[in-house]
């Protein structure tokens, strides 16, 4: 396995998130010895859920989205959940943390519902993706080339579709990561 230990990674979430999409990459990346730093709209817990349906575990931010200068990070990784990323789309600077990450070619991993946020920050035009099936429709409207895989890679932007993609989806974070601490 790589060493991440110069890595530094931020996930943005919100209440609502899928528990799963936000604590395996966590776990994956911190194994690997990345710096997992979680911003959201305020630094109370946020309520994460078991496939929109059953509360689960919960995450305390470590900032917030107004505190985050995307300078001090090597990637962003946006998990799922419906209401997850539908509130993150509501936050002004979530959608510009997304776009200055775009703009710094850094890289951008987004799971399931987790590229509705990419359609609102404007980034995906032109760009190959995947996501849950509900919101293929925004992502092509939003100009995607929306494919039905496991894991897309196109670039610095990794995107997959459901919990059952997370292994590929760690890897492929993974993968980015060590090429990019290394250059």
């Amino acid at each position: 396995m790589a060493d991440l230990s110069n890595a530094r990674v931020l996930m943005i979430a919100a209440d609502g998130f899928e528990t799963v999409e936000l604590f395996e990459p966590k776990k994956a990346l911190e194994a690997a010895g990345a710096t997992v730093t979680l911003a959201s709209i305020k630094r109370d817990p946020i309520q994460g859920m078991e496939q929109d349906i059953n509360k689960a575990e919960m995450a305390t931010p470590d900032l917030t989205l107004a505190e985050v200068d995307t300078d001090d990070y090597d990637a962003l990784v946006i998990p799922g959940g419906t209401c997850n990323p539908d509130k993150l789309r509501l936050e002004e600077r979530a959608v510009e943390i997304v776009a200055e990450f775009m703009e710094d070619d850094k890289i951008v991993a987004a799971i399931c519902h987790g590229p509705w946020l990419l359609a609102e920050a404007d980034v995906i035009d032109g760009r190959r993706l995947t996501s849950y099936p509900s919101i293929r429709t925004d992502l092509e409207n939003a100009g995607g080339e929306v494919v039905d895989e496991e894991v897309v890679i196109d670039g610095n932007l990794i995107t997959s579709r459901n919990p059952n993609d997370i292994p590929a989806f760690n890897q492929a974070i993974l993968s980015a990561l060590e090429e990019e601490v290394s250059e």
